[in-house]
């Protein structure tokens, strides 16, 4: 995740307020040149020097205004279009930021255009995977439904098929929640803390902290990351929170084949029992929706996860 690197920069309220002070003062300063500087090289000459030197000082200081202000705006403003474009560097934090309210700005453009990268990505995953999910279940409809429309058809065949409609027509219900699940894990959410021993149920906590999320978002992702290890043969699940928090288990393990997809929607191992493969995208999205990301990390027997905030 970009972020900004936090220096101190003066507050806008500092640069105008210098602004118009240098502003007020060249003026004065200027007549003080002339009225000093007269007996010593002349009238004219104390004039063209005052000039000058005024001159001067409103370059050095359009300048500063420059770089402080309108270079970091411009860039901004580029950086925006970049999202909207979808530029590889639009949300690559910018060298110079002139003010401390431009490195808050900043830092707003680039969570703002991370949320709208990651809503398009969404989308698109959706565009791309919903219709190859949904068409193995309209498939078996369709042929049940073609089969149960034989008059000839035996009673125990017909609950067959009527059973296989049912459960087919419960695989959509649930791809279809869980794509509703995974479009509000990206919605702009609270702010909150909680105790990681406070919602870490049933689970062994081997450093306990204040974990920089709402409680009930942390519930949520522990539950998905605890289900999806009990899925996987785990039997034994520690989590802890230093720095970081991490979630490990003794189950199977992600294969190496698989780890750079388990977090892409509709992604899953268990087709054949039920699983959608959207519970690691929900958790993903609803951890970047707080600003942090989660990773699954080497280790040497199970799963290893790792939330970085």
């Amino acid at each position: 995740m970009n972020r900004i690197a936090v220096k101190w920069r003066p507050p806008l309220w500092l640069v105008v307020a210098g602004t118009l002070a240098v502003v007020l003062a060249l003026p004065i300063i200027g007549i003080f040149v002339v009225r000093y500087m007269w007996p010593v090289i002349g009238y004219r000459e104390a004039v063209w020097l005052a000039g000058f030197g005024v001159l001067g000082a409103t370059f050095v200081l359009g300048w500063m205004l420059w770089r402080i202000l309108l270079r970091p705006m411009q860039t901004l403003r580029d950086r925006a279009s970049g999202v909207r474009t979808g530029a590889g560097n639009a949300l690559d934090p910018l060298e110079h930021y002139g003010t401390s309210d431009m490195q808050a700005l900043g830092q707003s453009v680039l969570d703002m255009g991370r949320a709208l990268r990651g809503r398009e990505a969404v989308l698109r995953g959706y565009a791309d995977h919903v219709t190859h999910e949904l068409k193995s279940p309209l498939t078996v409809v369709r042929g049940a439904a073609e089969l149960l429309a034989s008059p000839d058809l035996e009673p125990a065949e017909r609950a067959r098929l009527l059973a296989k409609i049912e459960a087919a027509s419960g695989r959509m219900t649930d791809l279809l929640d869980a794509q509703r699940a995974l479009a509000r894990a990206q919605e702009p959410a609270a702010a909150g803390m909680v105790r990681l021993s406070d919602v870490a149920d049933g689970l062994e906590v081997v450093t306990d902290g204040c974990v920089p999320l709402p409680e009930a978002t942390l519930r949520l992702v522990l539950d998905h990351l605890t289900g999806n290890a009990r899925a996987h043969g785990a039997t034994r699940i520690r989590v802890g929170y230093d720095d970081r928090l991490w979630i490990e288990d003794d189950g199977h393990g992600v294969s190496p084949g698989n780890r750079d997809r388990i977090f892409e929607p509709f992604f899953t191992t268990r087709r054949e029992t039920g699983g959608t493969g959207m519970g690691l995208a929900i958790v993903a999205r609803m951890l970047d929706a707080h600003g942090a990301d989660i990773r699954l990390v080497p280790s040497d027997r199970g799963a290893r996860f790792e939330i970085r905030f």
